[in-house]
């Protein structure tokens, strides 16, 4: 791993959760892959070629999730997934986590919330009250990792409690997968995101995993394309990246797994510099390139703005908000005031990270920190 990556020269990218940058191996894969001039539903030779592309990546994403190829249905991005899954079963009404993705609580803007803990975790008595009083077998919607703080779920046992109520399980694993081993039906889970941008392939393709069996109601209609799930001639270059990318997290799950130390380290030495500040889910267990940290008094923005002037990039939350800054839903799930929800700030490491960018980091965050102090 290398701190200076694809970075502009003197600037350094820690915001892994919003994107992760393009990985030279898949850059390649897809500059090959322009070569290939057919619509994959055509016959003839040329559309057989791109079909054989689009087939390849598949096998891929499924080995990533540990299913087979069948399962993977390819999408537009992991939004697009996260907003078939919840709204491609109409007859089932549809729980989700407070701490969820913007992407889910606005596929299902009237959806009951289920509580977290003030760990991060979601409260899995709250989903058993929730779905016992419920009328009808609903779908419950819980992610992997989250975004923000990336404590890891319990999925399993979510999924365990849902199946006993007849209820189906989503699970949002774009901040899981490449990260942390991934397996479908180890998780239990009846749905799955994927999103390709987080794994170092490109934007704007993602997958939503079906358990055997599962159909959901199309939200785009039109062609037969991806079993008539979702219309439209495929991304062949994004789907390709997405192949590429899959196949890479799998090789290079212990690069990610190195990252916790990094991750540690940058939180530990943050802390003894600048005892005032904290970190959301440090006690639960968490993806290993993820630290939330609040700076009491000192809004988010106003970190993210300057360390940007520092040449450091990170976020204040969700990256999915249009570029607003707000405080963040999930520590107020978590239980924080409004003030430590609105000071928060997430670092995010990845496969350009390395121990110069965590010291480039804490450089100029005690260095704000402690100007905010003397302010």
């Amino acid at each position: 791993m290398s701190g200076n990556g694809p970075a502009p020269a003197g600037r350094l990218y820690l915001d892994h959760n919003a994107t992760t940058p393009l990985k030279p191996a898949v850059k390649a894969a897809m500059v090959q892959a322009m070569d290939l001039v057919g619509n994959p539903s055509s016959v003839h030779a040329f559309g057989r070629s791109a079909r054989r592309a689009v087939d390849e990546a598949r096998a891929a994403v499924a080995a990533l999730a540990g299913v087979r190829p069948a399962q993977v249905l390819f999408t537009g991005s992991g939004t697009e997934a996260n907003n078939l899954a919840l709204r491609g079963f109409a007859t089932r009404t549809v729980l989700v986590s407070a701490i969820e993705h913007e992407s889910v609580l606005a596929a299902a803007p009237d959806a009951p919330r289920l509580p977290a803990c003030c760990d991060g975790a979601i409260d899995l008595a709250a989903l058993e009250r929730a779905l016992g009083a419920a009328a009808s077998a609903p779908l419950v919607s819980l992610m992997l990792a989250n975004n923000e703080t990336g404590v890891i779920q319990p999925v399993a046992e979510a999924a365990r409690i849902a199946h006993a109520h007849g209820a189906l399980l989503h699970c949002d694993a774009v901040q899981a997968a490449g990260r942390v081993p991934l397996s479908f039906p180890a998780l239990g889970a009846d749905l799955m995101t994927l999103s390709a941008h987080k794994l170092g392939g490109p934007a704007g393709v993602g997958a939503l995993i079906l358990a055997e069996g599962l159909e959901p109601e199309a939200l785009i209609r039109g062609g037969g394309q991806e079993r008539r799930k979702r219309a439209g001639t495929e991304n062949l270059l994004g789907i390709v990246g997405f192949g590429a990318a899959a196949r890479l997290a799998l090789d290079t799950l212990p690069d990610a797994a190195a990252l916790a130390p990094l991750r540690d380290r940058l939180e530990r030495e943050a802390l003894a510099a600048v005892p005032q500040a904290r970190v959301m889910g440090g006690l639960a267990a968490r993806v290993p390139n993820t630290s939330c940290l609040v700076l009491p008094g000192v809004p988010g923005e106003t970190q993210v703005m300057g360390l940007d002037l520092a040449g450091v990039a990170v976020s204040a939350g969700s990256a999915c908000s249009s570029g607003k800054v707000k405080p963040s839903h999930v520590l107020a799930a978590m239980g924080e005031d409004a003030a430590a929800a609105a000071s928060a700030i997430r670092v995010s490491l990845g496969w350009t990270s390395d121990d110069e960018a965590v010291d480039r980091f804490l450089a100029a965050w005690i260095a704000m920190a402690r100007r905010s102090a003397r302010a």
